[in-house]
């Protein structure tokens, strides 16, 4: 296989990730506090970026070992996902052994770990990772990054010049989709890239995903988008909590399982689209629900089985729509 080829091959996501960071989409505030510390790279903290999800944290990460390392940025950086491997030995193991080996035979300032999703981590590996930022920070840069600060601990934040990362407007997506929609050669409707939007709610990669799914139907019209969108996990997501909602019990967990076993969603993710979409409707016991996601999060977050907790889920949420049908009556 050719060079272009492999190229051709590659995820829209993946092709068209930016390289410098200049090129990351509407991170102002972001970008440029950041173009200020790599005048002096040898200077630069440990860096802590939080944000929602596809809003371009970890592209940043990846455009600043490619500045600082240059050719060699792969030889020089260990890249994680601190939810799959999350525990005290990933810390102890593969963190502290790549952090204490010290090569500058390339005249490499540091060496850099990012830990993505770092969040996830259990407070035992966040505080071994503290005691590694300290010991070890002459000769290696942490890059964490999470959608949510408060579940990283004090210590760790304290340590780190934190970036918050917003949420992409629909203007932003739909320029961005059309521009790659333009490269690509595709025939598109800009109504339908509006409709990409928002069913992504600002989350870029996810857009990029559907607009090549849609693509590949021939045309990104607004029925594409929808058949496209209809098979997404979000929109999965939301026939579960709707069936639940409804005392569908079964029908959900059958879903549900379907969902994690098969297309091997993260629980978590679950989680996270079920609050987002049960978030936007308007419904009467919206509080209780906010307690009920909560509670589940926190279980979930702690260490309780996670299949186990999202099936007690359903079944909670199947009472709650029980008292909406009795308060409608």
């Amino acid at each position: 296989m050719s060079k272009r080829d492999i190229h051709e091959s590659i995820m829209w996501a993946e092709k068209y990730r930016p390289l410098k960071i200049g090129d990351i989409v509407n991170q102002i505030v972001a970008v440029e506090r950041l173009k200020s510390l790599l005048k002096s790279p040898g200077n630069m903290p440990h860096l802590l970026f939080v944000g929602p999800p596809g809003t371009g944290k970890t592209t940043t990460a990846l455009c600043i070992t490619r500045y600082i390392m240059k050719d060699y940025w792969r030889d020089f950086t260990l890249e994680l996902n601190a939810s799959d491997e999350r525990g005290i030995n990933t810390i102890r193991d593969r963190v502290k052994t790549f952090a204490r080996y010290t090569d500058r035979r390339q005249d490499i300032p540091f060496r850099i770990i990012i830990l993505d999703e770092a969040d996830e981590m259990t407070n035992d590996a966040q505080t071994a990772l503290r005691r590694i930022m300290e010991t070890y920070s002459k000769g290696t840069r942490f890059i964490l990054i999470g959608n949510y600060s408060s579940r990283i601990i004090e210590p760790i934040q304290s340590r780190c010049a934190i970036f918050r990362f917003i949420r992409l407007g629909e203007e932003d997506v739909v320029n961005y989709l059309a521009e790659i929609s333009k490269k690509e050669g595709v025939k598109f409707e800009k109504d339908a890239l509006s409709s990409i939007y928002k069913v992504t709610t600002g989350d870029l990669r996810n857009a990029i995903n559907i607009l090549e799914s849609a693509a590949a139907l021939g045309f990104v019209n607004e029925n594409n988008v929808q058949k496209t969108a209809g098979i997404s996990g979000k929109a999965k997501v939301k026939d579960v909590i709707t069936m639940a909602l409804e005392g569908k019990f079964n029908d959900a967990w059958i879903l549900l399982t379907e969902l994690i076993r098969v297309y091997g969603m993260a629980e978590k993710d679950f989680l996270k689209y079920a609050n987002e979409y049960l978030s936007r409707q308007e419904l009467l016991n919206q509080g209780n629900i906010a307690e009920v996601m909560a509670k589940y999060d926190y279980r979930i977050i702690v260490g309780a089985n996670p299949e186990i907790q999202l099936t007690a889920l359903l079944a909670e949420l199947g009472r709650i729509g029980q008292e909406l049908d009795q308060n409608i009556r």
